[in-house]
């Protein structure tokens, strides 16, 4: 499957939410989970880009389904990283 590489600015918008996320503890798994990405050795850049991933994939799915943010599914798919879950 081809993946479309995003414009930059919203690549910059999916960064700057995770670290608004981990900066607020809001949900508390985004910085536990950046935590244990930087314990088990992956770089800072790199763990804020894999749960950028997840971000976007969530943000997918409610314009996709026109539904709420699901936090029990952003979690799971939280939990899942450095794997992509929906792969």
């Amino acid at each position: 499957m081809r993946q479309e590489k995003a414009p930059a600015h919203v690549t910059q918008a999916m960064l700057e939410v995770v670290k608004n996320q981990i900066k607020v503890g809001d949900p508390p798994e985004t910085k536990s989970t950046f935590k244990r990405l930087q314990d088990s050795g992956i770089e800072r850049k790199e763990a804020i880009r894999l749960i950028a991933c997840v971000v976007a994939n969530e943000i997918f799915n409610i314009m996709k389904h026109d539904e709420e943010f699901n936090e029990k599914r952003y979690v799971e798919n939280l939990k899942h990283l450095p794997a992509m879950p929906w792969e």
